[in-house]
């Protein structure tokens, strides 16, 4: 990683509070050599907790772990505070996984609203995953707050079960000043549209004494409104699932011994959206106290550590790491639009960024040039892959797999690189 503390961010961003960040061009510094596309194929880093979902017999028990992966999809932000390069128009990306046992392929398929669809399949046939994303991004002054728009849908074939939900709010605060830091919050409803079992979660937000960080809380009911288990734990960690009357209990015997201490009080304020007027960091709270674990719960996921170096590689994942590798012979098999293929992103992951900065100039350049000429010819941009429609489970507008893209006929590609 390159040190991001010789550029002036403030200068850059303090036209823009409150504003949309998207067409906002940041200096590369504050990038991460990974396509957004590349960024969301990490939510398949833990894809053998769908291959569990898929040989539950019971739905509360498949419903808890659709719940982990949901969870687990975010896990991989945290720390990451380099931005992903915005897809081009017609940016592709693929991943095949045989030890996994899944392929996905994703398009970007609008420059603006920029929307991001992907479409992964089970090799085996037992499920697909699917959604579009179109992040809406804010800066408060001192933060830079992610709003997922899109719906997420999993399906699990063997029982004919459609899962949806949409992904929580993410907020990347000292963005001017001070050290950078992650935080998710929001309501994450997972609906079984089957059963009608739902899944609510809460992912917290920080709270004044940083007591709630990283925390996800929620229960799972069936269509009746009975509640089978609740399910808590970190975003970051871990989560475990329990019988609601055993959480209640303990929850109580905490609160006891609680009171029973002698509390010290922080002075510490916590300001979500602080302006850039206050002048202090909003400093990561120190508490980082694991999971109180309630007796007889079951451990539904756990994060498996990362590499050694993370922290001086952008604080990546095994699994991020080898989303932009290039193996032998794979250049003649992917779309000539894959991601792989990007100059700028391969010259910083190469570590140039004078070459990744004209790199990135040129290819924007060179996307808005097409983009003239289209308007000049009065042409409408088709997208290849994925076409506009609704999810059929949620009725909300969305992007969907017309099919055909691993026949591998690249004839009529858009050249974008």
């Amino acid at each position: 990683m390159f040190s991001r503390n010789t550029i002036s961010i403030w200068s850059i961003l303090k036209k823009c509070i409150g504003l949309e960040l998207s067409k906002i061009t940041m200096p590369i510094v504050f990038n991460e050599p990974l396509s957004f596309l590349q960024r969301i194929t990490e939510y398949m880093e833990h894809t053998y907790l769908i291959n569990r979902a898929c040989s539950m017999s019971d739905s509360i028990e498949r419903m808890q772990a659709v719940a982990a992966f949901a969870v687990s999809a975010v896990a991989s932000q945290w720390d990451r505070t380099g931005k992903p390069f915005n897809p081009l128009l017609g940016e592709t990306y693929e991943l095949t996984r045989e030890e996994q046992g899944f392929r996905l392929v994703s398009e970007q398929v609008s420059h603006h609203p920029p929307v991001s669809a992907f479409h992964a399949e089970s090799l085996v046939g037992d499920f697909v995953f699917h959604g579009s994303i179109y992040p809406k991004l804010k800066f408060w002054g001192k933060s830079v707050e992610a709003e997922p728009k899109g719906t997420i849908t999993l399906e699990l074939l063997k029982y004919n079960e459609a899962y949806t939900w949409s992904n929580p709010y993410c907020c990347v605060h000292n963005i001017i000043l001070g050290k950078l830091w992650i935080e998710q919050y929001g309501t994450v409803e997972i609906i079984n549209h089957s059963t009608g079992d739902k899944c609510v979660l809460n992912f917290k937000p920080c709270g004044m004494f940083g007591k709630e960080l990283h925390k996800v809380e929620g229960y799972i009911q069936d269509k009746s409104k009975k509640k089978h288990c609740v399910i808590y734990g970190k975003w970051t960690e871990c989560m475990w699932s329990v019988d609601p009357q055993a959480y209640e209990a303990h929850k109580k015997s905490e609160k006891k011994g609680d009171n029973k201490k002698n509390k010290h009080v922080s002075t510490h304020k916590y300001s979500d959206r602080g302006g850039a007027e206050n002048d202090e960091a909003d400093d990561m709270p120190e508490v980082q106290e694991t999971v109180s674990v309630v007796p007889g719960s079951t451990l539904l996921w756990r994060i498996e550590s990362r590499p050694a170096h993370s922290a001086t590689m952008y604080n990546f994942t095994n699994f991020a790491m080898s989303l932009n590798e290039l193996e032998a012979g794979l250049e003649a098999v992917i779309a000539p639009t894959d991601c792989r293929f990007r100059p700028d992103i391969r010259a910083m992951e190469n570590g140039n960024m004078d070459e990744a900065s004209k790199e990135k100039e040129r290819l924007e350049e060179k996307q808005r040039a097409a983009r003239k000429e289209r308007a000049k010819n009065e042409e409408e941009w088709s997208t290849r892959w994925f076409q506009q429609g609704s999810n059929p489970f949620t009725g909300s507008q969305d992007w969907i797999y017309s099919g055909g893209y691993f026949s591998r006929n690249y004839q009529d590609l858009p050249d974008i690189y």
